[in-house]
């Protein structure tokens, strides 16, 4: 059977997004998170949560470059992904706080936040458990031939796993459209990545012969125009792409986490705020922001709302979706 021919309108590339725009979907995401670790500290939210506030650039630059049919696959720290991507943030609330409201009708929650409606494959409690995942993604867009790319975000903590490499090679063989994009914020959980690798993400790239590109995390500008040039490679047919984005955990490993391991460990990064260094640029060229700050509070407030009055799911309900 013949595949499919591509809509020729959907190959153009994406053009750069404005900054006032990238900086809109950046505060989104850090207003989420702000408002989620309050509802979480009150109670309102079941299990754990981590937070990646100070990585926000990475998460808006990279989705600023993918359209709705491209696919994501995340973390553990997944919230902004999916933001950033299109998830709205009644949506996240919904999942987070276990409301049947939730695109997984609350059984996913933090861990396993998905919303394949906008291509967000799903957040993942294993280290590095998302990549394979975004690899078959992006074999299956290849055999669709739908002129789609898939995107997958870990931290450097992964660059151990072996699936890594396993994942690396396939698409280097297959040539398939798949963005590895490793959020290099220093720690491994607990302990300084260093302790953990003695590689490079640029000489693992190298090994399979994958364009790499390196650009500071906590510039959303220079993420986005990164981005926009590998995925530009990937729609071509030009195969796998890899990119790294040095940036800054400002939070524990999870919220609540004591952080006694960071005692006296300087970050040159701690300073360096994404969305101040957007914000500073935007008010430095005389554009508006007050309209977009406002306009992002009230999404917040709303999904907040939202969550707080949604459906508990019932016992009775518990076996739905097992099929096994």
């Amino acid at each position: 059977m013949a595949k499919p021919k591509p809509d020729s309108a959907r190959l153009d590339t994406a053009s750069p997004m404005s900054l006032i725009d990238l900086y809109e979907r950046m505060l989104l995401v850090r207003e989420c998170e702000l408002r989620l670790a309050e509802r979480f500290n009150d109670g309102k939210i079941p299990g754990f949560i981590h937070l990646s506030i100070g990585q926000e650039g990475i998460a808006a630059g990279v989705a600023g470059a993918l359209r709705t049919s491209d696919t994501i696959a995340s973390t553990h720290r997944g919230h902004g992904h999916g933001i950033a991507k299109g998830m709205a943030p009644e949506a996240l609330f919904h999942e987070i706080s276990g409301n049947l409201e939730g695109p997984c009708r609350g059984r996913g929650g933090s861990l396993h936040v998905a919303d394949f409606s906008v291509g967000m494959l799903g957040a993942n409690g294993i280290v590095g458990g998302g990549i394979p995942i975004a690899v078959g993604s992006a074999l299956a867009h290849a055999r669709l031939g739908n002129g789609n790319v898939s995107a997958v975000f870990f931290g450097d903590g992964a660059l151990a796993e072996g699936v890594l490499y396993e994942s690396m090679n396939l698409a280097a063989l297959k040539r398939l459209p798949v963005m590895f994009v490793c959020e290099n914020n220093g720690w491994s959980e607990f302990s300084p990545s260093s302790s953990q690798y003695v590689g490079t993400f640029e000489k693992l790239a190298a090994t399979f012969n994958i364009p790499y590109l390196q650009v500071d995390g906590n510039d959303v500008e220079a993420v986005h125009d990164a981005s926009i040039r590998q995925v530009a490679r990937m729609r071509a047919g030009e195969g796998p792409a890899a990119l790294e984005c040095l940036t800054l955990r400002v939070k524990g490993h999870y919220e609540g986490d004591p952080q006694v391991y960071r005692k006296g460990v300087t970050d040159p990064r701690a300073s360096v705020d994404p969305i101040a260094v957007a914000r500073q640029r935007l008010e430095k060229a005389g554009t508006p922001i007050a309209q977009v700050d406002a306009r992002v509070k009230a999404q917040v407030n709303a999904a907040a709302a939202a969550a707080a009055a949604g459906t508990r799911p019932v016992f009775e309900e518990a076996l739905q979706g097992v099929y096994a």
